[in-house]
């Protein structure tokens, strides 16, 4: 089995953004279906307090995740922070990476090249609205590029 490492979104000054709460949730359902062992929350504190990592935890403990299952990353700010920081807090090489459908492929690509076995999971768009959606998509295609040939790390 393995650990899934969710990988941080925005905290709005109302809270959890719903890019943040899906991912989490989607987590908290790999984890109760046994598809995970554990959790690495990721992300570190953006425009609003709290941590995206605490926010994170406190909607797993909402969900009946025990915190006994959880693991914070607080300090990431970018993709490459989240999965670099997590590699450093688990022990395992396979782990599951949580997070949006258009983000899984760039995320994929920096684990495995930090030599970790990566498979991703991404919730259902139920509920998301389109705009942000493709918005995200089109951000991640340069992105990506410029991971894949190593103009960023």
């Amino acid at each position: 089995m393995a650990i899934g490492i969710i990988l941080g979104a925005a905290v709005w000054r109302e809270g959890p953004s719903p890019t943040l709460r899906r991912r989490t949730l989607h987590a908290a359902a790999l984890y109760q279906d046994g598809h995970i062992t554990s959790l690495v929350l990721c992300g570190g504190v953006g425009q609003n307090p709290p941590s995206e990592a605490a926010a994170m935890q406190d909607i797993l403990l909402d969900a009946g995740v025990p915190i006994d299952a959880m693991v914070l990353e607080d300090q990431s700010t970018t993709t490459g922070e989240n999965i670099r920081f997590a590699q450093n807090l688990i022990d395992e090489t396979d782990v599951v990476i949580i997070t949006d459908w258009y983000h899984a492929p760039r995320a994929k690509l920096i684990a495995r090249r930090a030599g970790l076995r990566a498979t991703s999971s991404s919730p259902s768009l139920r509920g998301a609205k389109f705009w942000p959606q493709t918005k995200s998509a089109l951000r991640e295609i340069p992105a990506y590029i410029a991971y894949a040939i190593r103009l960023r790390t």
